[in-house]
């Protein structure tokens, strides 16, 4: 019974702190302005289920993509096993699905400990690609230590996990065979059985272990449950609803600003009203809640794999730009503004923005806009919508656009084309 009342605190605890937790992240996200992206909603599932449930877009790195597969469905299975082991914490019994299940639970616990083995072997693959073999996309300004800090201990838990789980399922194994107490015949151990022989063979340390192994695992479970907000493997659960909310629109297709259409209606039309004429209006983005509460998901949602930087040519070519730390200074700010409320009040300001103090000027004109990034992302993160706003507040609230543009912009509105040739002259080149 003490058990049980330990083991039930626990639970609470764990599950309020995730709940409180999440719950600033949500709190966060909805920072950002409004934007409707509840239309096409068939095509929305069905992105969803391509994309974040069938991970389509990893398959382009296949070995990454096998491998994560593993970690992936290895987890969520697995932790369909936690069900019981919950059950049975509150209850106070054991294998409490062996019964119900018949014959059809020695084929889920033996598949639980294939999947096992699986993601044990794709998580030191992982480790080993960041921590041996150093795989370029790993590293960047932006990948200080507590990000590569971070991949390995969420790998080095997971490892930790399937070791308790298989060592728990071993000691189960030996003592079903002893027919100690409770351990009646359930379940197929086709992994764990070549663990057995490693263990005593005295029953009282046997059921030590098991014990030991059933608190560990679960613990671990729920300790790894709280550690998520604060990683970036919260995209666990964000990149489903944000492959739901995807930018539908082609690629590249910049939108209208509301304040500008309203502008323009107004110089055509002197007796047109806004919508809503005492509001406040910023063009672009200087700061985070300047962009859209779907801008602020796709920040928590990366995963830092960095396979958007790792094709845009701007960073190819050497320039400061990266996708990555892009997202990740948009996550970081949105933390940071979000403490600050926690401590001081919705109305504090800390006089300091995303634009300059997180990302620089130069990383926002190094972006060709081709897209790359959008294209790459697994989880259909778009970097490119971060930068476009960025830009439209430099060059419209600031009027600081680089020179370059600036001449271009002289000679489109001089010349009808960015080059400093009469409107009469801008077809010459055919003649030649």
């Amino acid at each position: 019974m003490i058990a049980q009342v330990i083991f039930i605190i626990i639970l609470a605890t764990a599950v309020y702190l995730f709940a409180k937790n999440a719950g600033k992240v949500r709190r966060n996200i909805l920072l950002g302005k409004g934007i409707n992206c509840s239309d096409q909603p068939a095509k929305r599932w069905k992105i969803m289920a391509k994309v974040a449930l069938g991970q389509t877009k990893m398959v382009k790195r296949p070995i990454a993509a096998i491998m994560h597969f593993f970690i992936y469905v290895g987890f969520i299975i697995i932790n369909l096993e936690v069900l019981e082991i919950m059950i049975d914490g509150i209850f106070g019994s054991h294998r409490i699905f062996s019964k119900p299940l018949g014959g059809l639970y020695g084929l889920l616990i033996g598949g639980f400990e294939l999947l096992a083995i699986l993601v044990l072997i794709a998580c030191v693959v992982f480790l080993s690609r960041r921590n041996i073999i150093r795989l370029k996309r790993f590293s960047g300004i932006e990948m200080t230590e507590w990000p590569k800090s971070d991949a390995n201990y969420i790998l080095c838990i997971e490892i930790c996990l399937m070791t308790f789980f298989l060592t728990m399922n071993a000691a189960d194994y030996k003592l079903q065979l002893l027919h100690f107490r409770h351990y009646i015949k359930a379940g197929s151990f086709p992994v764990s059985s070549f663990i057995a022989p490693l263990l005593p063979n005295n029953a009282n340390s046997l059921a030590f272990i098991e014990r030991l192994c059933w608190w560990l695992h679960i613990t671990g479970i729920l300790a790894f449950l709280n550690y998520l907000p604060y990683s970036k493997h919260f995209h666990i659960l964000l990149a489903f609803p944000n492959t739901y909310y995807s930018k539908l629109e082609p690629k590249g297709e910049f939108s209208n600003m509301a304040s500008v259409t309203n502008e323009v209606k107004a110089m055509l039309d002197p007796s047109f009203i806004p919508e809503s004429p005492t509001e406040t209006i910023r063009f672009g983005a200087k700061d985070v809640t300047d962009l859209t509460w779907k801008n602020l998901m796709e920040a928590y949602t990366c995963t830092e794999c960095g396979r958007c930087t790792s094709v845009c040519p701007a960073n190819i070519t050497g320039k400061l730009l990266s996708p990555r730390k892009i997202m990740m200074d948009t996550r970081d700010r949105i933390t940071e503004v979000g403490n600050n409320i926690d401590k001081h009040g919705k109305d504090y300001k800390d006089d300091k923005a995303l634009l300059d103090n997180y990302i620089s000027r130069e990383e926002l004109w190094a972006c060709t806009t081709c897209n790359a990034c959008v294209e790459a992302c697994p989880v259909n993160i778009n970097p490119l919508e971060i930068i476009t706003e960025m830009r439209r507040y430099i060059v419209m609230e600031e009027s600081k656009a680089p020179a370059s543009l600036n001449n271009m912009f002289g000679n489109m509105e001089n010349n009808s084309a960015p080059w400093k040739y009469s409107n009469a002259d801008r077809m010459n080149w055919t003649n030649s």
